[in-house]
């Protein structure tokens, strides 16, 4: 083996047949062994039968005669004399080796005695001793040949027939497993399928574990893994939603941010130009610059709050007190009426106080940005009214309306209804996000019905 490789894993559809195939191999050999000591106790009952039977057919002839006539071939019959735990060999046919005989010999005073012993030189006996009259015993030993060549025809017979089985069973499990185990294949191959491809700017996962069978387990396995993925799924969609969102906001960010600073620059080189040559005009040039750069810091001031309201989780942005929402309403229909004469106003404050808990400020900014919105991108003279109940306040104009394609968007970042339109009259697309961002952050609701000739935005704080 190469330095530095590692032995392949072995599979799980491997590892489970191997597995099954050792415990088959033990339970053959079980059964193989129960098998050859049950045979070989029947074959020695059998046998042991036969010398019984021939024993006692000979016993009246060694009463009579102190001898056995009549011998089976291959058989040794020997006549003992016991005496005094001392057996001697009266007659017979005897073998070589009579050690064995003997001891089985002594014991047989005691009942009839049977034992497989080793002959020198002779091979395996199977004996038996039985005492005919007192003090003398007959001992009968018979070759255990043909039952031994019994038993290794067994032996080798089970040898073959289990194997064939276990290979018929490992060839078997295994194609079983395969196809119980293909579910997880499956599945193991979406999952590569997903990690070959790039994720980077994908909003989707296509892919999905298909196919049936497999169980109850695999099934419920199956169903994880799809719920799995559909909620990848939806984390990627919603990230790259937000990285869109993101995107597009730091590109109008920066190309709002760019106009005011153009500005700046070019009433810059016209004050330098004024001072030295029209020092009449360096107080217009001064004042432009001004105005470029408080709509800079106004728009500046609206980045900073949404990123405070986005970031609210590790800074609070509001400060929570006990208001009076008709008050507020009242205050800000007062700035509006002074501020923009050329669009009637008509308000409905209710009949009694409408305390809330809110930051007032804030409040106060969600109404003046409605009330602005509704003045900016309508033609002068367009009714506008304001309206508190219970819970939260409406904001309604008599214009032109919103284009139902837009009213989908109308709370993003820096979206515009009309993009043709000049800023000093559209203004830079973050007052409404703002509405919607600080009234989400009280808990509360704002919606849009629009339709020609009627645009109305209600907000509703029924969490505060």
């Amino acid at each position: 083996m190469r330095k530095g490789l590692r032995p392949r894993k072995l599979t799980l559809g491997t590892r489970l047949v191997l597995s099954l195939g050792a415990l088959a191999l033990v339970v053959f050999a079980a059964v193989g062994t129960v098998m050859w000591t049950s045979m070989r106790s029947y074959l020695d009952g059998k046998l042991d039968e036969q010398m019984r039977l021939a024993q006692i057919a000979e016993t009246e002839t060694v009463k009579n005669y102190g001898t056995v006539k009549k011998v089976p071939q291959g058989w040794y019959s020997i006549v003992y004399t016991v005496q005094d735990g001392k057996a001697e060999p009266k007659s017979g046919d005897r073998p070589n080796d009579l050690d064995e005989l003997t001891e089985v010999a002594k014991e047989a005073r005691g009942g009839d005695v049977y034992r497989t012993v080793h002959l020198y030189g002779e091979g395996t006996y199977r004996v038996r001793a039985c005492g005919v009259v007192d003090g003398v015993v007959l001992v009968s030993a018979a070759p255990t040949g043909d039952r031994d060549s019994i038993l290794r025809e067994l032996i080798s017979l089970e040898a073959v027939v289990f194997l064939a089985a276990l290979v018929a069973f490992v060839l078997i499990g295994r194609g079983v497993l395969r196809r119980g185990l293909r579910p997880l294949s499956d599945m193991a191959d979406t999952a590569h399928t997903i990690s070959t491809r790039d994720l980077t700017d994908s909003g989707r996962l296509p892919v999905r574990a298909s196919g049936e069978g497999g169980g109850v387990e695999v099934e419920e396995l199956r169903t994880a893994f799809n719920t799995m993925l559909d909620h990848i799924d939806s984390s990627l969609a919603a990230r790259t939603a937000a990285e869109q969102r993101l995107r597009r906001f730091v590109a109008d960010a920066s190309h709002e941010l760019r106009t005011p600073l153009t500005s700046l620059r070019g009433y810059a080189d016209l004050f330098r130009y004024a001072a030295a040559n029209e020092p009449a005009e360096r107080e217009a040039h001064l004042e432009r610059m001004r105005g470029e750069a408080s709509r800079m810091s106004l728009l500046l001031d609206d980045l900073l709050l949404l990123a405070r309201l986005d970031s609210a989780e590790v800074e609070t942005p509001l400060r929570l007190q006990d208001v009076d929402l008709a008050e507020l309403a009242s205050d800000a229909a007062s700035a509006f009426t002074a501020a923009y004469p050329d669009h009637p106003l008509s308000t409905d404050l209710g009949t009694g106080r409408v305390r809330l808990r809110a930051d007032p400020m804030r409040l106060r900014q969600v109404l003046d940005n409605l009330l602005t919105n509704a003045a900016v991108h309508t033609p002068p003279g367009t009714a506008v009214s304001l309206a508190v109940f219970r819970t939260g306040v409406v904001v309604a104009d008599s214009g032109p309306g919103i284009p139902e394609a837009d009213q989908s968007r109308i709370f993003d970042r820096f979206y515009r209804v009309d993009d043709s339109r000049t800023r000093q009259r559209g203004g830079s697309g973050l007052g409404l996000a703002v509405v919607h961002s600080l009234v989400a952050a009280h808990g509360g609701t704002v919606e849009l019905s629009g339709e020609p000739g009627r645009t109305a935005f209600t907000v509703r704080l029924d969490g505060v």
